[in-house]
């Protein structure tokens, strides 16, 4: 597919913009970089950009996604640690497994799902497991 377009940039809205910087900015290993003037960060991953965004002062409008984002990582348990301490691993079944525990799914991904403090799903697989289809 070479003409499929990138995808270069997620933004996740979050309701305080400095809190969601520090949680993620630990939860990343990464503290990212705010776009001045822009009421956003920024953090690089990989060829995507992830964009935290207060789409309102004091996001009063900020809308959870409807779905989790997948992270590839090369060092799963390390990340599941921080996580861990973030008190964000998530409390739901995928494929009846929990959700919040290290385990090879059923499409052969090892990995884990957290729930950031506004109501984002995240999950984190680790890089020598992904499954794209291909």
């Amino acid at each position: 597919m070479t003409n499929a377009p990138a995808l270069f940039r997620l933004i996740l809205q979050v309701p305080d913009l400095d809190q969601a910087a520090e949680f993620y900015a630990k939860l990343l290993a990464d503290e990212g970089g705010r776009i001045p003037r822009a009421l956003r960060h920024y953090f690089d991953c990989g060829a995507v950009i992830l964009a935290l965004v207060d789409p309102t002062p004091g996001g009063s409008c900020a809308k959870p996604i409807p779905d989790y984002i997948y992270f590839s990582v090369n060092d799963l348990e390390a990340v599941y640690l921080r996580a861990s301490e973030l008190g964000c691993l998530s409390t739901e079944d995928v494929h009846g497994y929990s959700a919040g525990q290290i385990a090879v799914r059923p499409w052969g991904e090892r990995s884990f799902y957290v729930k950031d403090p506004w109501g984002n799903g995240l999950c984190f697989v680790d890089e020598h497991t992904l499954f794209t289809g291909r």
